[in-house]
């Protein structure tokens, strides 16, 4: 009898394939008081075991092949600069020595602290980097304790065609095991953000995470189907089900030949409606895939990933050389550079900047909030676009605006800053546009007023949403709360629009809303036109402009806007993306 499991949609596709369960083994960490005498080999042994992971990543990072996307490399180096990052290395050996523990019990209780901060972190994305602190710290324990490599982690094929059953993965497996040619994958732990699902978007691996006690009802060996779109697993399926699944897994190979050939294409309607299609991006290194797909530009560059895993924040100089790089690599397309988004959840630069507690961190000092009480943090940074500015075409995006008064203080600063760069001499762009994030209801609400004093606005869904609904949408326990298609966010949305077009202003959208195929025709309906997605959606997403009716969809929109109950609404929506009336 045929079993279905549900979990979260990490990465849709559909694999078929019989199940391949990692253990991991259990992490024993004794813990023990050294003699005097043994203090300094403690420390050279836990600095060996160190260098051999540093070692072992990157070797897994040599094997990334050329072609793929950036994302997977920027992961693997992510923890290779964690192995260097003193609150890995030096914090604990300074526990070794001034508490004379052995080097795996300082090694956890580091580990311990450190996850203790993320957990308070109040950005979904940045809370489960959690994740890359385990992870580390996990392979260095392993080679403390002088544990075997994993079966997964030995360089063959001898998964090819499998799904992989696993507590979670790190960026290492996910690389190791793509090179093994895996079928898809299956987590019990993580969600839609953790880096597990991000990889298997960029992967193109089909696979559902959050699937708790999955362990309970699959062995390895059992047969499944991985439905990565509705985050379902099906265990044991007959006949009939599989050829369901695999005229499924033909159709979406022959929509990936036909979106292949949308690179360089237009995004326009069937109607001639033209829209701005472009790519979001988080390092400098992401360009290559926005020019892979041939966006019109970058939507939204996160520069908070500049200065996080650092003991010092950047200066002026060192962003601007970042910037700097991404506007020239675009070649005349334009990027849109989000001012710093981090704050009292998000320490920086040793905790200097941002409080060191806070009891409610998504209403605390953090983003332009953070900034602008901190003008020696944000002054940099406004200078360095500025000066970016005129290598090509910049927008700068202010987040978490909530009141025109914290307008008016960003636009004065860059006034002053503007001032300074021309008295010493540096070249920018008099007219760059500046832009707020809208990701707090209070933002929408006054959308008119922000469009009066800006030029442009781009809605945050992802915020947006969770401070709507007031809920955390990595919290297993109130997730199922997380809906886009509430009334009051799709209302938020439409005011948006609404007044954007009023004042004369571009709206964009730059949240994980906008780049899920499922809800794209209904923004076109209500009215959006800009829209800016993570480079893997791309194509996708320009498939289904390219093949709507924008002037059709509008009223077909207005019903899903008018539906009483979620029920009605997502019916509403299915019909509208089947073309229906």
């Amino acid at each position: 009898m045929t079993i279905a499991l549900q979990g979260i949609c990490a990465s849709k596709g559909v694999a078929i394939g019989h199940i391949y369960i990692v253990d991991r083994g259990q992490l024993d960490v004794n813990e023990y008081l050294l003699a005097a005498k043994d203090v300094d080999a403690e420390v050279a042994r836990f600095l060996d075991a160190v260098g051999i992971a540093r070692n072992d990543l990157r070797a897994v990072r040599e094997r990334i092949p050329a072609d793929t996307s950036a994302d997977i490399a920027a992961f693997i180096d992510t923890h290779l600069l964690m192995l260097e990052d003193s609150a890995l290395t030096k914090a604990p050996i300074q526990l070794i020595c001034a508490r004379r523990c052995n080097a795996e019990w300082a090694l956890k209780l580091q580990r311990d602290a450190l996850v203790s901060v993320f957990e308070e972190m109040d950005d979904p994305y940045l809370r489960t980097r959690k994740d890359d602190v385990e992870h580390v710290v996990a392979r260095i324990q392993r080679i403390l304790l002088r544990q075997d490599k994993l079966y997964h982690e030995k360089p063959d094929s001898r998964l090819a065609g499998q799904v992989v059953l696993a507590d979670d993965l790190t960026p290492a497996d996910t690389v190791l095991l793509l090179h093994q040619g895996i079928a898809g994958f299956i987590t019990e732990y993580g969600g839609p953000t953790s880096h597990t699902a991000i990889l298997g978007r960029s992967l193109g691996i089909p696979a559902v995470v959050g699937l708790h006690q999955a362990r309970l009802y699959l062995r390895s060996g059992d047969m499944v189907v991985v439905d990565g779109r509705a985050g379902a697993v099906l265990v044991d399926p007959d006949e009939h089900t599989l050829q369901h699944y695999r005229d499924r897994q033909q159709h979406i190979k022959d929509q990936h030949a036909l979106r292949d050939k949308l690179r360089g294409a237009p995004t326009r309607t069937l109607d001639g409606t033209d829209i701005v299609l472009q790519a979001n991006i988080e390092l400098p290194e992401d360009v290559d895939t926005v020019l892979d797909v041939s966006a019109d530009g970058v939507g939204l560059y996160r520069t908070e990933f500049l200065f996080m895993n650092r003991d010092e924040m950047p200066g002026e100089e060192e962003q601007y050389q970042t910037y700097r790089n991404v506007v020239e690599a675009l070649g005349g397309a334009p990027v849109t550079l989000r001012t710093l988004d981090m704050g009292a959840d998000k320490t920086i630069d040793g905790g200097r900047y941002g409080s060191s507690w806070c009891s409610n961190p998504a209403l605390g000092l953090r983003a332009v909030r953070l900034c602008l009480s901190e003008p020696a943090l944000f002054r940099p940074q406004l200078r360095a676009i500025l000066r970016a500015s005129q290598h090509g075409p910049v927008r700068l995006l202010v987040p978490m605006l909530s009141n025109t008064e914290e307008v008016g203080q960003v636009l004065q600063l860059l006034a002053e800053c503007r001032r300074e760069l021309q008295r010493d001499g540096h070249a920018f762009d008099a007219g760059m546009p500046v832009g707020a994030m809208v990701e707090v209801p209070a933002a929408a609400l006054c959308a008119d007023l922000f469009a009066r004093q800006l030029d442009f606005l781009s809605i945050g869904t992802n915020d947006l949403i969770q401070y709507t609904i007031a809920t955390d949408r990595v919290d297993d326990e109130v997730n199922y709360l997380y809906d886009p298609l509430h009334p009051a966010v799709l209302r938020l949305i439409k005011m948006t629009i609404k007044a954007g077009e009023s004042a004369g202003v571009s709206v964009s959208m730059c949240g994980e809303m906008a780049g899920n195929a499922r809800y794209t025709r209904l923004l076109l309906g209500m009215g959006l036109r800009e829209f800016s997605v993570p480079p893997n959606t791309l194509l996708e997403i320009k498939q289904v402009i390219n093949s709507s009716d924008a002037a059709a969809l509008g009223r077909m929109a207005q019903r899903v806007l008018r539906a009483g109950d979620w029920s009605k609404r997502a019916a509403a929506l299915d019909r509208l993306n089947s073309g229906g009336g």
